[in-house]
């Protein structure tokens, strides 16, 4: 009942046929393709010095709320494990007063 029933393997019923012949043949060399034209050169992005502030500004806002989100969970799970921890010792004082 538990012994895996294998199937036979089954035998070719018909006669084997030989593989078809490869016949070679021969390779011609395509047309080169033409270059692609060269890229305009671009000059460097400047920057005003209104955008550099709002670019230092933006960035440094998002520094400041991810970090205050981030503060503020660890802050959430260290108030939790705290009254886990009260709760426990709460439990085992009344537990071995019977």
């Amino acid at each position: 009942m538990f012994q895996p029933k294998i199937p036979p393997m089954p035998q070719p019923t018909g006669p084997a046929v030989p593989p078809a012949a490869i016949v070679p043949t021969t390779v011609t060399p395509a047309a080169p393709t033409p270059q692609p034209a060269p890229v305009p050169f671009r000059p460097a992005v400047h920057f005003t010095p209104g955008a550099t502030l709002a670019l230092v500004g933006g960035g440094t806002a998002v520094v400041l709320v991810v970090g205050a989100v981030l503060v503020s969970m660890l802050l959430a799970v260290a108030i939790t494990a705290a009254s886990v921890a009260v709760c426990a010792v709460v439990l085992r004082s009344l537990l071995q007063r019977r």
